[in-house]
């Protein structure tokens, strides 16, 4: 039946759009974009242009906020690594129960002071600001670079507090609505729907880990819809067992499939981040919509009072408590104690709270609603706006310039990774090969899985602030495409870019133009390198200046006329870097060598007497091996 501008789904497409676009510009103009999305609700609601109205969708919005937020904590889960919230297990375990707590009643007293609520809706309020969310930490995130600790916590926090706030809630709107019922059973309520949603997230998550470990199942090309279908069926699996666990499954699920290696899942990630950024831009325009301007504006400065008392009073002793004999420094404890943006699980469940109070009968329903999207829009546009400048002026930003980053986990680039690491520096590997990660992973390397060409992927590995980087894959396009994302992401980062021989496409000119250099001097024989390192055939060896007292030039012999590149392809050794004290450098053949330098090679067997007269006539002498222990 034709409905016109009555359409329900002509209020959702405009309200896609709309998101997108919100979204879009927000990126370009560098602030948070649930700003411009609650700014984009608020004009086309019923208040200002009347564009959409929300009611008109009825229960169709409740369905679509339940599944967005299945999807929005799955894809948060995706993102924790377990080997990252291990080393911070003690302060996260304490945010998401000891300083939820805090923040619960916390919320709820100053309500109560300051609003003059009663006691029930007081302690809704309370409950439905214990969340924070992955959906503004994340950004803020990817503009701040916080130290690694810090980081950690924030995001761990943002995603596990949205079940355990959302799940507390519901409890609390239960026994408002039942008063008859005691608070040891809202307690045990509680207590079962996160624990039924842990194993049920956890037995979901194992279950799409064993279907991912067989291609065969799931046909390529279908791996993520496939994926997104068993989340959902999951989060309403759980909801029909136990209602609200299912948020919990769903966050569990994400953390459980995440941490497993696979090929499909970099696409994964992709696909949920993608999605969750179009649920995100629709949902917050319709819930801001659904707000009358006018019930934000009776809350008054009670209203006012409460934001700032839940910002500056109770987040910092959420952190204090939560955090106490933790080795976060006091800098650190203030910055956490600053940043505490809410999301969209608020948004969505205050806005659910509101239709069932009033169809209880009870009042009070709008302006809760109003006083959480209140704290959504003064906690997202203060603390994200100014969280850059607190982190350097606390000095919890990530250092830069430090480090090394390589493109590859082939056997070649883990040998030269191994020299760097020789020297103490901080060696980060990225590649998309799962084989190829483990192998790194048990050599003791840091590894980043994924594709690297990915500027979401290269935020993870914290690239902007990587020293050194090099593309050291088989693949020349590869390697000139990662050249080019790091210099986009960082002017100061140096890069090197690996050519392989016969590679044609890919010239020394295109690389020096993006800013990059050719690493060793022009093209050599990757691949068969990585083949000799992973049968054993090569091995890497320490030379150094023969005469340590005198500098020592890398000339070339008169009689070498042809050019250095071509003679360094027919080689059957590889130089392959320059130690100088504690500094590791890519070896060249224009780099002066100075007394007290090592070179490392890569020598074959059957190079031994060309390697052994090239670096003798250079006045390189192998090291000799260290003594072995005297046995008496």
């Amino acid at each position: 039946m034709h409905q016109g501008f009555d359409s329900p789904a002509l209020h959702l497409a405009i309200a896609l759009a709309v998101g997108m676009i919100a979204q879009a510009l927000a990126r370009h103009l560098k602030v948070p974009g649930i700003v411009l999305l609650l700014g984009a609700g608020v004009l086309l609601g019923p208040d200002v242009s009347g564009v959409i109205r929300p009611e008109i969708l009825g229960e169709t919005l409740q369905m679509l906020v339940g599944f967005a937020v299945a999807v929005i904590l799955f894809e948060g889960g995706l993102n924790l690594r377990l080997r990252r919230l291990q080393r911070e297990a003690r302060s996260i375990r304490l945010l998401i129960t000891l300083g939820a707590a805090v923040t619960g009643v916390g919320g709820a007293i100053a309500a109560r002071v300051f609003l003059g609520w009663t006691w029930d809706l007081a302690s809704l309020f309370g409950a439905l600001v214990i969340v924070t969310g992955p959906t503004v930490i994340g950004p803020i995130l990817r503009r701040v670079r916080l130290k690694r600790s810090v980081a950690t916590v924030l995001e761990a926090e943002g995603v596990l507090i949205d079940p355990i706030g959302a799940i507390a809630a519901v409890v609390v709107l239960e026994i408002v609505l039942h008063p008859s019922e005691s608070l040891a059973p809202g307690a045990l309520d509680l207590l079962l729907r996160l624990g039924l949603g842990t194993l049920v997230g956890a037995v979901g998550g194992a279950l799409i880990i064993g279907l991912l470990r067989f291609d065969r199942i799931v046909p390529e090309g279908l791996d993520n819809v496939f994926i997104l279908s068993l989340v959902l069926a999951l989060f309403q699996l759980s909801n029909a067992m136990l209602p609200e666990s299912g948020i919990m499954a769903v966050t569990i699920a994400g953390l459980v499939v995440g941490n497993f290696e696979a090929r499909q899942l970099h696409e994964l990630r992709e696909f949920k981040e993608q999605l969750t950024v179009m649920l995100i831009g629709m949902l917050f325009v319709l819930l801001a919509a659904d707000v009358r301007v006018e019930e934000v504006q009776a809350l008054g400065l009670g209203g006012v009072w409460t934001v700032l008392a839940l910002m500056l009073v109770v987040r910092p002793l959420n952190i204090w408590i939560g955090t106490a004999g933790s080795d976060l420094s006091t800098k650190e404890k203030t910055f956490l104690s600053w940043m505490a943006p809410r999301g969209i699980v608020a948004a969505a469940v205050s806005s659910l709270f509101a239709q069932e109070l009033a169809r209880a009968g009870i009042d009070g329903g709008p302006k809760l609603r109003a006083l959480v999207f209140l704290v959504i829009a003064a906690t997202v546009l203060i603390q994200g706006l100014s969280g850059g400048f607190l982190a350097g002026l606390l000095n919890v930003r990530r250092a830069s310039n430090t480090g090394v980053a390589i493109l590859g986990a082939n056997p070649l680039a883990l040998a030269y990774a191994d020299v760097h690491r020789q020297v103490g520096e901080d060696v980060l590997v990225l590649d998309s090969n799962p084989s190829t990660c483990r192998v790194a992973e048990e050599r003791g390397f840091r590894v980043v899985f994924g594709n690297a060409l990915e500027p979401r992927l290269l935020a993870r590995a914290e690239i902007d602030a990587r020293e050194r980087c090099f593309g050291l894959t088989p693949n020349d396009e590869v390697n000139l495409l990662f050249t080019r994302r790091v210099r986009e992401a960082s002017k100061e980062s140096k890069v090197w870019c690996a050519l392989r021989r016969g590679g044609g496409n890919v010239t020394p000119k295109m690389v020096e133009n993006l800013g990059g250099k050719v690493l060793w001097d022009g093209p050599h024989s990757l691949g068969d390198w990585s083949v000799r390192l992973e049968r054993r055939q090569a091995q890497v060896e320490t030379w150094t200046v023969a005469e340590p007292r005198e500098p020592v030039e890398p000339a070339e012999p008169a009689a070498a006329a042809e050019p250095a590149q071509t003679r360094e392809r027919t080689r059957d050794f590889l130089p392959i870097a320059v130690r100088r004290g504690e500094r590791v450098f890519p070896y060249s053949a224009e780099r002066k060598i100075k007394s007290g330098d090592e070179l490392h090679v890569l020598i074959q067997p059957d190079g031994r007497e060309e390697a052994d007269a090239w670096l003798g006539a250079r006045g390189w002498r192998q090291a000799p091996l260290p003594a072995a222990p005297d046995s008496a």
